[in-house]
């Protein structure tokens, strides 16, 4: 995604569990397993984002996997995740 540029974001339904291995840019998150590892839809060989909705109600992050920050994802609400290949981790932006 790149200010100025026309962004296409693919999408797909996915359910939550403890590990998640998406293959589009937004996922909608079905059910209320807590999420602890995110495998990188590409590849992990380079940094990148996801976007999280969770559509069931409320949904947690959590820190045992790849995850570097623990959160409560509100339902309905986008959550924009970044991928840092140095570190291994994905860091979740800020929920308000």
């Amino acid at each position: 995604m790149f200010p100025g540029l026309t962004t296409k974001i693919s999408e797909e339904v996915l359910a939550s569990a403890a590990s998640i291995s998406p293959t589009k840019d937004m996922i909608l998150l079905s059910g209320s397993t807590a999420i602890a590892t995110i495998v990188p839809h590409f590849g992990g060989g380079f940094s990148g984002i996801l976007i999280l909705v969770p559509t069931a109600g409320t949904l947690g992050l959590l820190t045992t996997g790849n995850i570097g920050v623990a959160v409560t994802m509100p339902q309905n609400r986008a959550t924009v995740l970044t991928y840092s290949k140095l570190n291994n981790t994905w860091y979740p932006g800020a929920i308000s």
